[in-house]
């Protein structure tokens, strides 16, 4: 684990396989199982300013053990 900028632990160095957000680099904190990535989708006259976005989900490889930890597309969720 490392220390940022404004002295906090805790977060590692993280990335993205597969799937729209695939070889995205990130920091997480307390090696969370699962990430969320949305991206926003275009709509035809929204009523009420609503907004869409798509869901795409990615598993953490718990063989990982060091960094960069890995997260996989994972096609079937939610």
């Amino acid at each position: 684990m490392k220390t940022d900028t404004n002295g906090m632990e805790g977060w590692e160095n993280a990335v993205l396989d597969g799937g729209p957000a695939d070889g995205l680099r990130m920091r997480v904190t307390d090696r969370p199982g699962v990430l969320q990535v949305t991206y926003p989708c275009q709509v035809e006259t929204a009523p009420g300013g609503i907004q869409v976005e798509a869901l795409y989900v990615y598993r953490r490889d718990p063989r990982v053990r060091s960094e960069p930890l890995r997260y996989g597309f994972d096609g079937a969720s939610p």
